[in-house]
């Protein structure tokens, strides 16, 4: 199972019956073999003799598009098709027939020759009996400029919210459908594809990277290998805007990004601002999207729609509508920015700081230990964790080295020690140890203002349980620190409290279980007999400064 379907033959279905229960609709009776959806609150001789209605739709395997935009300011119904291919012109006559009222009715059509058939035929059909229709189709696709029939592309989607607008307002259908006309000559889609389209219950097509595919899956204008999304965009976006730009439209433009079906999140973000930066806030003023709005199944591809906007068309594109899938339109505009106030974390470190040679001795000690270990540490991390405690450790040794070498780190005073510890081991040490380890000692240096050491580094100790979650037993640091914290306690020498330290990293061997820390997604078998490497690095540090001091 490569998808999350049922029966491939009825994709469409399972989907539109969701869409009914969801939104306030009316579907056409299963029964009926036609696949139509309307406004619950359409009424043709009501809504109908006030408001143009407007009707689109085609194949499925766009989602949301075309059911995703049926509401109130965009499209009256929709008719579905089989997965790619157009519904019938009995279907499209039915829909008409549901909600063309005296004030008529829009076909929106993509510029499909199954679409512009099937529907144009409908529509010849519903004027014989007597209906007012009128048509709109769609070519917004430039990718194949020598061909004499452009493909409909989610530049459609602007269209229906234009339409659907000035419908909204009562406008008559003569003007509606001219305002879509005068909309469609000012806009122009291309798309591009890592991967196409993949049929249900078929094996997904080798094809390369193409430009200029089509939403059916049709091939594209030319292959493409696109080192990033920056010249991804840059692929797509040049021609558009040079489209424009030839028939006079120079800047002003709303763009359109849509997620073709499966790039991610993350990926739809970088091609939004690679897109930004490309056109620059003077020439694109808005953005709709970056979302899924028509797309092709799961193609991992993306199209832009640029369209020079004037007043009018960015009104009826700015109005409400409780059309769900309409993601609206957001302005486009240099970011503020501000200056982070980061004089407290850089208070910590100082120039031609006061050494104290002891101490300045102890720890250099301490930091050649550590980077000693660091192989021992990451290949016990290895068996319980992601294996780089040891070298985690390095790179916070390396930026208090750093910080000690440049003297910047005072020594003399055992609470400006402490804090610049801290800020070295929060800027310098990654992963949630280099944050626990910062709180530890920032939390120490605080309290040595009004307490002894010993009583300082309890109170950091209680800062990381807080923030860490991790007590005594749960198979980390912990198991080494505080059995060393409680030996100091009882005024016991350096070599005891490390004699202690040493006993609680040995037991950690013994604890099968992990309550935090990586380790405690790893099975419990993968612990048996493995010191904690944060518990063992703690023995270690307390075993060189009981032979330093």
């Amino acid at each position: 199972m490569q998808h999350f379907f049922n029966d491939t033959s009825r994709v469409v279905t399972d989907v539109l019956y969701a869409a009914s229960h969801l939104a306030p609709l009316r579907i056409a009776d299963p029964q009926s073999g036609v696949r139509i959806l309307i406004r619950r609150d359409w009424e043709r001789d009501t809504l109908g003799q006030r408001q143009v209605a407007v009707l689109s739709g085609g194949g499925a395997g766009h989602e949301p598009a075309h059911a995703g935009f049926i509401g109130e300011g965009m499209l009256t119904g929709v008719i579905s098709g089989s997965l790619f291919a157009s519904p019938s012109m009995d279907a499209v006559l039915a829909a008409i027939r549901e909600v063309c009222g005296p004030a008529g009715c829009l076909l929106v059509v993509k510029n499909y020759t199954g679409d512009r058939l099937n529907f144009g035929l409908a529509a010849e059909q519903a004027r014989r009996e007597g209906l007012k229709v009128a048509m709109v189709i769609v070519a917004d696709d430039i990718s194949l400029p020598d061909t004499p029939q452009p493909r409909g592309l989610a530049g459609t989607l602007l269209i229906h919210k234009i339409a659907g607008y000035h419908a909204q307002q009562q406008d008559t259908l003569e003007n509606i459908q001219a305002l879509a006309q005068h909309a469609c000559e000012r806009m122009a889609s291309m798309g591009m594809a890592l991967t196409p389209a993949t049929l249900p219950g078929q094996a997904r097509p080798d094809r390369s990277p193409e430009l200029g595919l089509g939403i059916h899956n049709e091939p594209g204008a030319r292959h493409i290998v696109p080192d990033s999304a920056r010249d991804a965009i840059s692929h797509v976006v040049t021609p558009l805007a040079t489209t424009l730009e030839e028939r006079g439209h120079t800047d002003g433009w709303i763009a359109l990004l849509n997620n073709l079906g499966s790039c991610s999140t993350q990926e739809m973000g970088v091609l939004a601002a690679s897109l930004i930066d490309h056109l620059d806030v003077a020439r694109m003023t808005q953005l709709i999207g970056p979302a899924p709005l028509m797309t092709s199944l799961d193609m991992h591809g993306f199209s832009v729609t640029l369209m020079a906007t004037d007043d009018a068309m960015l009104t009826a594109l700015r109005a409400p509508t409780d059309a769900p899938a309409w993601p609206g339109v957001q302005d486009v505009r240099q970011p503020d920015t501000f200056t982070p106030n980061l004089v407290a974390r850089n208070g910590a470190l100082q120039d031609n700081a006061p050494q104290a040679t002891n101490a300045t001795a102890a720890l250099t000690q301490v930091l050649s230990v550590l980077r000693d270990a660091r192989d021992d540490l990451d290949g016990l991390d290895a068996q319980s964790g992601d294996g780089d405690a040891g070298s985690s450790l390095v790179e916070g040794a390396d930026a208090i080295e750093q910080a000690l070498t440049a003297g910047r780190l005072d020594t003399a005073h055992p609470e400006r020690l402490f804090a610049g510890l801290g800020q070295c081991l929060a800027t310098g040490m990654g992963g949630s140890s280099g944050v626990l380890l910062s709180i530890l000692m920032t939390a120490t240096a605080t309290a040595l203002e009004h307490r002894n050491l010993v009583d300082s580094l309890w109170q950091g100790v209680e800062r990381m349980q807080t923030y860490g979650g991790a007590r005594l037993g749960d198979r980390t640091l912990l198991d080494a620190l505080i059995p060393a914290l409680q030996a100091l306690q009882r005024d016991a020498t350096l070599t005891e409290a490390a004699q202690a330290a040493r006993q609680g990293a040995a037991h950690t061997a013994t604890l099968s279980r992990a309550r935090a820390g990586r380790a405690a997604y790893v099975p419990d078998s993968a612990l048996e007999g493995v010191v904690d490497p944060g518990a063992e690095a703690v023995a270690r540090v307390f075993e060189t400064l009981a032979r330093c001091l």
